[in-house]
């Protein structure tokens, strides 16, 4: 470490949470942007470091979250389509954890969801560690391609089926387009998922009344993936009422039987109960799922009504603080951020921390195809770093190698 030059290093002291362990009494040496070494901390942090970082009592040193479905935060939705917006929704996760994300889509016309990706990619090419926020690593396409009858709380006039692949083209050839959902068993749904594995994006599944034969068919056609568990998801006993007997097996069972299928949960403690997330870890296992937050523009806002997707037309919805809902009907996406999903799992369920850690970091890395970037605090990979307190609570965020004194953390 003799060589390298001094005022570009940043170290973090403490029990470091690796992908696989926690190591007790480690040391992360950061030269730049990137991670130079992970090593116990059996010697000497190089003299003339630029900053050391010492875990608190009880604490850790863990790698940047990576969040694959959200939809805002702060007052603002990804669709409503303006840069403004999008690092408004970027700096609001930042400041909980999350380092990396991929803004969402909702339903919505040709127009707003180009216009979504335009605003994505304009920041995303001019992005500067910190003072815009998280980093974007690509766009999840998740709207419009919905089954009528598992739309949620995203406005139905937005919906329609994958019938036009000149639309869906035009959104993959943007390029920023990494993660793409479609209901399986839409007309059209196999093209949508081979031009989507074309692209080398995550072909996912969700907002899906889908049978097991439908949902064969999607795999068979490049989908690896389906949206948050148990949410806006077929069921045998939806499916029974549309096709009656002998009844027939839903996604859940399709993505339980195959181990190639990776899933995702809202862990906000109002969308699943600490069971069923228990369960999602015991059947998929930590590498197979993902915690997600689907945050809504009321993340960090107070109760009140609000626009779910473009400001212009969304649909309306409910926060109370804890979480999303139009009243009468059911939930409407989350208002919290990754940092409460974490600490609400590591809670709730048995999964050890670094299971924890990996479900919000590696593992959506790894789905979405950047691992080699980002996800766990590996040599070679960017400096994304945060320091947690012995309540998993955000003390510091490092995007890149670097912090931005300005950043106000919600801790």
């Amino acid at each position: 470490m003799t060589s390298l030059p001094h005022n570009n290093i940043v170290a973090f002291r403490g029990p470091i949470v690796l992908p696989d362990r926690v190591l007790p009494k480690g040391l992360v040496i950061c030269l730049g942007d990137r991670i130079a070494e992970v090593r116990a901390a059996t010697s000497r942090i190089p003299k003339g470091a630029r900053t050391i970082l010492d875990a608190p009592d009880g604490g850790c040193i863990a790698p940047g979250f990576v969040d694959i479905h959200v939809h805002g935060g702060a007052g603002a939705d990804y669709m409503d389509g303006t840069p403004e917006a999008v690092r408004t929704a970027n700096r609001a996760h930042l400041r909980h954890g999350t380092t990396t994300v991929f803004p969402t889509t909702t339903t919505g016309s040709p127009a707003q969801i180009e216009r979504m990706l335009d605003a994505c990619l304009g920041v995303k090419k001019n992005w500067q560690p910190g003072d815009d926020g998280a980093r974007i690593a690509g766009v999840h396409l998740y709207g419009p391609y919905f089954a009528e009858t598992k739309v949620g709380c995203h406005a139905v006039e937005g919906r329609r089926d994958p019938a036009s692949r000149s639309e869906y083209e035009r959104y993959f050839k943007t390029g920023i387009v990494k993660i793409a959902t479609c209901a399986a068993e839409l007309p059209g749904a196999a093209a949508f998922y081979r031009a989507a594995k074309k692209h080398d994006c995550l072909v996912t599944c969700g907002h899906s009344e889908a049978s097991w034969t439908d949902m064969q068919r999607a795999f068979d056609a490049g989908m690896r993936h389906v949206d948050h568990f148990w949410c806006a998801m077929s069921s045998v006993p939806s499916l029974r009422a549309r096709h009656g007997t002998p009844m027939q097996a839903s996604m859940a069972e399709f993505v339980l039987a195959n181990p190639e299928m990776s899933t995702e949960v809202i862990a906000d403690g109002q969308h699943l109960s600490k069971e069923l997330l228990e369960f999602a870890w015991r059947m998929k296992g930590a590498s197979r799922l993902c915690l997600v937050t689907d945050a809504n523009r009321a993340m960090g806002m107070p109760p009140g009504r609000y626009r779910f997707g473009p400001i212009e037309d969304g649909s309306w919805f409910e926060s109370n603080g804890k979480v999303g809902f139009v009243p009468g009907s059911g939930l409407a996406s989350s208002v919290v951020a990754l940092d409460t999903m974490v600490r609400h799992m590591s809670k709730s369920t048995n999964a050890p921390l670094e299971e924890v850690i990996r479900m919000a970091s590696l593992t959506p890395a790894e789905r979405a195809g950047i691992a080699g970037d980002t996800g766990s605090l590996e040599a070679g990979k960017r400096a994304d770093i945060l320091v947690l307190d012995s309540r998993l609570k955000v003390q510091s965020v490092y995007v890149s190698g670097r912090s931005n004194p300005s950043l106000k953390l919600s801790c």
